[in-house]
């Protein structure tokens, strides 16, 4: 299994950073309940992306990174878009957006759902959902070699 620090299992690993967001509040119309979409309720998304950030401070260049800024506005037009049953369903949506910036390695997103339909008084609610950019595909095998 892939470390969440490094980009391969081997010694010539390029260990990575994390730019991490955290308490993004949002509104959004998600849930099960009729209720939930129709009124809404508050949303709060923690978001981690893995990359290597060495050429950006180097160059103190912020187009050599994520910005966090923008992530933010992504993650929240996510949230406060079309409505989907699911945090879990939710969840997927951020963290395949976090994962397309090139840069991004793995990303992890949390949703937590402070105010989840529950009758019983809790703390909270979340899902969190982590995935890695999928490996690079093996080259093409040459031809096969000939039987004798």
């Amino acid at each position: 299994m892939v470390s969440p620090v490094t980009d391969g299992p081997g010694p010539g690993d390029v260990p990575l950073d994390r730019i991490t967001l955290t308490g993004l509040r949002v509104r959004g119309h998600h849930g099960v309940l009729p209720a939930e979409r129709e009124l809404g309720q508050e949303f709060v998304i923690d978001a981690v992306v893995w990359l290597d950030v060495t050429e950006a401070a180097r160059h103190d260049d912020v187009t050599r990174t994520v910005h966090y800024g923008e992530l933010a506005e992504t993650l929240a037009e996510i949230v406060g878009g079309p409505p989907v049953d699911l945090i879990e369903t939710l969840a997927q949506r951020l963290v395949a957006a976090c994962l397309r910036a090139d840069r991004v390695v793995r990303a992890e997103v949390t949703v937590h759902k402070p105010a989840a339909p529950i009758p019983i008084p809790f703390g909270d609610v979340a899902v969190t959902v982590t995935r890695a950019r999928p490996a690079d595909p093996p080259p093409p095998a040459g031809p096969a070699p000939e039987g004798r």
